[in-house]
């Protein structure tokens, strides 16, 4: 048995012994069994879900980082008596190589507000996105491969 089903198993367990079923009990049994377990390590060696938890719970919060500031940015510019958005195309080469990796990418910038994903080149190797706000086509470039893109791959290898 893997280290996640036995974490999914204790937060379980600690929503059945406190009576509470509630997502946020699961929530806070989850983070206890990840403790026990991490405090325990030593008696199965070490194992790469560790490090693994901690990169998902990065990419959630930059996830919900980005999906704030896009956010107010979207509503700024709705609010605005003058349209001041400059949308684009904008062809992102990508690092990522298995299905699994461009569909998380791709899917994580279409629900970031002011960004949609649009097609895949056939080979798979570029990414072409709709931006709300293209001043610099670099800048986008970097933006999309340093934040998610980066914290994606982190994630899945």
């Amino acid at each position: 048995m893997n280290l996640l089903t036995i974490n999914i198993l204790l937060a379980l367990g600690w929503v059945v012994v406190t009576g509470e079923f509630y997502l946020w009990n699961l929530v806070v049994g989850f983070i206890i069994g990840y403790a026990a377990l991490w405090i325990a390590q030593p008696l199965y060696g070490q194992s790469a879900y560790f490090q693994k938890m901690i990169r998902i719970v990065r990419l959630g919060i930059y996830f919900a980082y980005e999906l704030v500031v896009s956010g107010v940015r979207i509503l700024a510019l709705v609010f605005r008596p003058r349209l001041n958005a400059k949308p684009g195309i904008v062809a992102v080469p990508l690092d990522a190589e298995s299905d699994m990796e461009i569909f998380l990418v791709a899917n994580l910038i279409s629900l970031t507000p002011g960004t949609l994903s649009l097609e895949i080149s056939p080979d798979q190797r570029c990414l072409y996105v709709h931006v709300m706000f293209v001043d610099d086509v670099e800048y986008v470039r970097q933006r999309i491969k340093g934040g998610i893109e980066k914290r994606v791959l982190e994630v899945t290898r």
